[in-house]
């Protein structure tokens, strides 16, 4: 139950990332990506993207791994500059260690960009994701501000009020237990969704940092 929770407030920090950014951050991302990249934020968002179709994917995507793909794209750059910049302690960084590249990040990639990273990483369950909470928490710069209680879960919405005789009637029927094997699925196909148009992104990123050494 912990660790569902744990998850859940993990999804909810990277988020509010995006809630706090403005749609001229959003843009400024999108505009900033390359090819590769923005083909890959396309295929997530489901068309040409912009701050409008990048909110609604966040929106839409925020349990199947949707919103997490958006954030890893619109900041692969960013993250790239961050690993680069810690060097040997990249992996295992310290608050001191973040404290000292963190001012240079900021300065080329936007606060914006340097938050939905953070998050990112820890919606990816970084070695170092305490650390980055608690700086994403109560950091003057990067700390994200206070915002009313809410839940990544989608509320449920149904609106044929006239045909509730007819979901009651429904409801009192058996159930099959297929639903474990239907989560399954659904995660798979989901992870399948994302980690396509991802990969090929970032994989662009990694070959051009390798050419570039």
């Amino acid at each position: 139950m912990n660790q569902v929770k744990n998850r859940l407030q993990t999804l909810g920090l990277l988020d509010r990332t995006f809630a706090v950014a403005t749609d001229e951050d959003i843009t400024a991302l999108v505009e900033a990506l390359d090819e590769d990249h923005m083909e890959a934020l396309t295929e997530l968002v489901g068309g040409e993207p912009d701050a409008v179709r990048v909110r609604d994917g966040v929106s839409r995507g925020r349990l199947d791994g949707t919103m997490e793909g958006i954030a890893i794209v619109l900041t692969d750059a960013c993250l790239a500059d961050c690993i680069e910049e810690l060097g040997d302690a990249a992996d295992y960084p310290s608050t001191d260690d973040l404290n000292e590249v963190l001012p240079g990040i900021i300065e080329r990639h936007g606060i914006p960009a340097t938050r939905i990273m953070l998050a990112a990483t820890i919606a990816g369950e970084a070695p170092a994701a305490a650390i980055i909470r608690e700086i994403l928490k109560s950091d003057e710069t990067l700390g994200l501000p206070a915002v009313e209680a809410s839940s990544v879960i989608p509320v449920r919405n149904d609106d044929n009020s006239d045909d509730r005789d007819e979901i009651k009637a429904r409801r009192k029927k058996p159930r099959r237990k297929s639903r474990p094997r239907l989560a399954r699925d659904a995660n798979r196909l989901s992870a399948q969704k994302v980690a396509e148009p991802v990969a090929s992104a970032t994989s662009s990123t990694a070959s051009r940092d390798r050419q570039g050494r």
